[in-house]
């Protein structure tokens, strides 16, 4: 299994508002991370659910002294902890998203799950649907991709 968390599944909240960590997304995290997450949003579209660990690792700012007192990184660090919360999954794999942050991504019943590396996304399927066919990729967005890619030593 590799430990990296890709791929797209369709999962149901449920009347408390968890959701059932899909179980390819679940192994990974269980086994990688362990169980503690960080659920916020860092836009209102959708909603981030991070191993706890890749969560402070990302927001780790004593390394850089008083970093937390610039106004971008200030603002940054109020808008994911203002909804932001920690939490467990549960013995079913199951994780809370709080209910601001279900109305604010418009989160109902059916919700698609999307791995990204390190972190997983969760959206309403329509949204998703509109955010991809608002903002296609580009030729220029694939070039600045593949300029990001390491190239290996030329044979």
């Amino acid at each position: 299994m590799a430990n990296v968390l890709i791929g797209s599944y369709t999962a149901r909240l449920d009347a408390s508002g968890r959701i059932k960590v899909p179980e390819k997304f679940r192994e990974v995290i269980e086994q990688v991370y362990g169980k503690d997450l960080f659920v916020t949003s860092l836009s209102d579209d959708s909603i981030k659910i991070y191993p706890l660990s890749v969560w402070l690792a990302m927001t780790d700012l004593t390394s850089d002294g008083a970093l937390h007192l610039r106004p971008d990184v200030r603002k940054f660090m109020l808008r994911v902890n203002r909804n932001g919360s920690r939490h467990e999954l549960d013995s079913k794999g199951r994780v809370l998203i709080s209910q601001a942050l279900r109305e604010k991504a418009r989160l109902r019943d059916e919700v698609e799950v999307l791995g990204l590396s390190n972190h997983l996304e969760i959206w309403n399927k329509d949204v998703l649907d509109g955010t991809l066919e608002e903002k296609p990729l580009s030729d220029q967005d694939f070039e600045s991709i593949a300029r990001l890619i390491p190239r290996g030593k030329p044979e």
